[in-house]
């Protein structure tokens, strides 16, 4: 049974999960019409896998404006989200991952609640994540949870390795 807890000093390395590989097989396009969010789903013929690169997160510089969650099996976290606390009404989801083994069974569902229940505890009113926009599954995981797009950038990967990618901001609460 998965359990979710938060990360403190004595579980800290477990806030360096590895990132491991997700599929591509689409992009989320959004569409703002007087003020209202949809969205439509471009599917692509054929998908690849892409990974992101470790984070390598430093619990002591990190700890001070940031809540760590794990979900665990037992003694070993196969799952983390990171979340950032800011000036803004809501709390940043900055990072959020479930090992390959463990996704479509809940994980990541479990995660995003007990992290939405840390940031009204926090006196936030919610929590905001942003998705790449070819990261189609991630994008569907946010909107099945409950997430509604709140915005859309079109330049933040300009002359990047990264180009032609968008970024949409997604806010729960």
């Amino acid at each position: 049974m998965i359990e979710i807890k938060r990360i403190h000093q004595s579980n800290k390395e477990d806030i360096n999960i590895p990132n491991q590989p997700f599929l591509i097989f689409g992009r989320m396009v959004p569409h703002l019409d007087h003020g209202c969010w949809s969205y439509t789903v471009e599917k692509l013929d054929d998908g690849s896998e892409m990974c992101f690169p470790d984070e390598n997160y430093n619990y002591e510089e990190m700890k001070a404006d940031s809540v760590f969650l794990g979900a665990y099996d037992g003694e070993k976290c196969v799952g983390l989200a990171v979340l950032r606390r800011g000036f803004l009404k809501y709390m940043y989801l900055y990072d959020l991952k479930v090992n390959k083994e463990y996704r479509r069974c809940g994980v990541g569902r479990k995660l995003i609640a007990e992290a939405n229940n840390a940031a009204l505890a926090d006196g936030y009113r919610g929590i905001y994540t942003v998705g790449q926009d070819n990261n189609l599954a991630a994008c569907l995981f946010y909107i099945k949870n409950g997430f509604r797009i709140g915005g859309f950038d079109t330049e933040v990967y300009n002359g990047t390795s990264q180009e032609g990618k968008s970024d949409i901001i997604f806010y729960l609460g």
